[in-house]
């Protein structure tokens, strides 16, 4: 396809937002355009640029002063941050991205959004990469133009334009840029893609990018319509604590909607993506077990695991050492040893110490308006208190060692009784 003019690319920022902008610049060409284009269409006020120098190339120290003197010319202030890329086995690519959008998220400020310079030959490199991985809708889709990125959020405008409509806006305006020997590397997929299959397929397709990134565009639609319908999909099996679903109402969706489902709670929740056999397991031996089966299953230091109804799913937490007492006045917050505290809210303090202590087994309690006690096991399954987080439960006892409270789920009818009198209560952060 022809380049467009070089007058066109203005047009690109036609969504641009009214809000802090920081540009990823890298020093090549494709950043070069879009700091430039950015900073005289509308101005620097609200510009800045980051810099991410990898370490990775011995012209590295060069490159980060070639975007000082070009950010100092335009106006833009500039920030460089220094990252190590950590080769975790997912290749050096892989590796060096996740640096880099590690620095950025961690740079972005509230609200800001970050622009990165993406164009339509990267997404057809994109969508080839994975459709050879395998993908689904989902990654087919390639890269958005819009979305939520760290504490702000991310725009790539450039998306419609191919590189050659940057490579002649850079010639007309007379820019400088950096070109990376490691582009040319062709032990890189995306290098290999780039250099060896794609001028193949523009001789056969002169149009294949737009194509290519066409079919990204298409499968963003289905994606999006699948959201939707996902969304509605999990607010029908979701309960008051988003934590767990209903298993009834999940095993009552068809099996790809109820893996699209178990997929977006995981994300929704903050919890590391499931590994690609995580679906098949939860449907093999959790959403199927028998309600008192506490099945599992565990992965990256998060677990889904099946009690009653309900599905639940949260990061893998400590017990509460078995061995771990401590007096407490209610003065101050009580820090516990396996994480969170323990605090008395409206009262500046309790009448005396009582201690804080883990569950041992044989407790008993009296709740208000019971005359006996009944066993806390007992007491905690008519709470709905799951069996693996009732190791995690500070309990209260006086002095006599009669049990005062669970954490801030129930009180006995002495202890609840004094906290009603001053308009006082519990509260346990279990974090």
């Amino acid at each position: 396809m022809p380049p467009s003019p070089p007058s066109s690319l203005p047009a690109a920022l036609h969504d641009r937002p009214d809000a802090l902008l920081c540009v990823g610049y890298s020093g090549g060409l494709d950043s070069a355009v879009l700091l430039h284009l950015l900073a005289t269409t509308a101005g620097t006020a609200t510009l800045r640029a980051l810099h991410v120098h990898h370490g990775l190339h011995p012209q590295a120290d060069a490159w980060a002063e070639h975007c000082a003197r070009t950010c100092a010319t335009l106006g833009v202030p500039l920030t460089v941050v220094r990252v190590d890329v950590v080769r975790d086995g997912d290749g050096p690519e892989a590796a060096a991205r996740a640096a880099r959008h590690g620095a950025f998220a961690e740079a972005l400020a509230p609200g800001e959004v970050l622009v990165l310079a993406h164009h339509r030959d990267d997404q057809a490199e994109t969508l080839l990469l994975r459709a050879l991985r395998g993908s689904g809708s989902d990654g087919l889709a390639a890269m958005r133009r819009w979305r939520e990125f760290g504490v702000g959020r991310l725009w790539r405008p450039l998306l419609d334009h191919g590189r050659n409509d940057l490579l002649a806006y850079a010639q007309a305006h007379g820019l400088a840029w950096i070109d990376d020997p490691s582009n040319s590397d062709t032990s890189f997929d995306r290098n290999f893609l780039r250099q060896r299959v794609m001028p193949l397929l523009r001789e056969r397709w002169p149009h294949a990018d737009a194509a290519l990134a066409q079919s990204a565009a298409l499968s963003a639609q289905a994606r999006d319509l699948l959201d939707a319908g996902d969304a509605q999909a999990l607010a029908s099996v979701a309960t008051a604590d988003p934590h767990c679903l209903s298993r009834q109402r999940l095993l009552a969706m068809p099996a790809t909607r109820r893996a699209r489902v178990l997929r977006r709670w995981i994300a929704e929740l903050g919890l590391p993506a499931l590994p690609a056999n995580g679906v098949a397991r939860i449907e093999s031996e959790v959403i199927t077990a028998d309600d008192d089966a506490q099945a599992l299953f565990a992965w990256q230091g998060a677990a889904v695991r099946s009690w009653r109804d309900l599905l639940h799913a949260d990061a893998i937490r400590p017990h509460m050492p078995l061995d771990w007492r401590s007096a407490w006045s209610g003065h101050a917050p009580l820090p516990l040893p396996h994480g969170g505290q323990l605090s008395l809210e409206g009262a500046t303090s309790l009448d005396g110490d009582v201690i804080v202590h883990a569950r041992h087994g044989g407790e008993r309690f009296v709740q208000p308006g019971r005359s006996h006690s009944h066993a806390l096991k007992h007491v905690l399954q008519d709470l709905g208190v799951p069996p693996w987080q009732r190791e995690r439960l500070p309990l209260l006892s006086d002095a006599a060692g009669q049990l005062l409270a669970i954490a801030d789920l129930a009180y006995s009818a002495p202890f609840d009784a004094w906290l009603r009198q001053r308009g006082a209560r519990l509260v346990w952060g279990d974090h």
